[in-house]
C-alpha cells in the first residue's frame, strides 16, 4: 500500500467514510444467529462497528485496520467491551495467532494489492473449519486498474484451501456490483 493511499484513509477517518455506516450488515447477523460463538478477527475493522456487534453477542474479538485514526475511534467506541483492537497490515498481521473461528472482511481484500499475502495469513490464523465472511466490490469494466475483485481473484482464493460456501450477489450504494461470500477453510 503507498503513503498516499495509507494517508487518504486515515484522513477519511477525520470526516465520515461512506464505507463506515456504523450499523452491522445482515449478512453478519446472520452468521452469528447461525454459528456459535468463538475467536474472530475483523480484518479492516473501521470504527469497530462489527467489532462491538461480535462482542456482544459472545465472541471473543480482535478487530485490525492499518489506519490508526480508525482504531482511535473505535477504542473510544468500546467503553466497557471487551475486545481487542490494534493497528496492523492485513498482509501481515504481525503479533496475531489464530486460531480464528471467524474472520471477518467487510471491503478489505477487494482494496489490498498483495492478495497472495493476504490470503497466506488468513490461511495461517484461521480455524480448521473456520469461516471467512467477506464483502468485496467487483472489478468495474471501465477502469480495470481500480482495486476491486477480478474473477482472477476468486480462482485464487480456492487455491489457498478455502471452500465457497455461499455467496451472494447485489450491488453497493454507489449502484457498483458487490457480493458477500462465506468460504470455510477445509
Amino acid at each position: 500500500m503507498g503513503i498516499i493511499r495509507w494517508l487518504s484513509f486515515n484522513l477519511w477517518y477525520f470526516q465520515n467514510p461512506p464505507w463506515d455506516s456504523g450499523i452491522s450488515p445482515p449478512e453478519l447477523l446472520d452468521f452469528i444467529t447461525n454459528h456459535p460463538a468463538g475467536r474472530a478477527i475483523d480484518i479492516g475493522c473501521g470504527t469497530g462497528t462489527n467489532v462491538i456487534t461480535l462482542a456482544k453477542n459472545g465472541w471473543q474479538v480482535m478487530g485490525i485496520d492499518f489506519a490508526a485514526r480508525a482504531i482511535q475511534i473505535a477504542k473510544r467506541k468500546l467503553k466497557n467491551i471487551s475486545a481487542e483492537l490494534q493497528v496492523n497490515d492485513a498482509t501481515k498481521l504481525k503479533g496475531i495467532n489464530g486460531p480464528f473461528d471467524l474472520a471477518l472482511d467487510m471491503g478489505c481484500f477487494h482494496g489490498i494489492d498483495k492478495k497472495p499475502d493476504y490470503l497466506t495469513q488468513l490461511n495461517r490464523v484461521l480455524a480448521s473449519g473456520g469461516y471467512w465472511l467477506m464483502y468485496g466490490i467487483f472489478q468495474p469494466f471501465s477502469d480495470p486498474s481500480a482495486p476491486r475483485l477480478a474473477p482472477a481473484d476468486l480462482d485464487l482464493i480456492s487455491s489457498f484451501g478455502l471452500r465457497l460456501v455461499s455467496r451472494k450477489d447485489g450491488v453497493d450504494k454507489r449502484e457498483r456490483p458487490s457480493a458477500w461470500f462465506l468460504y470455510q477453510k477445509t
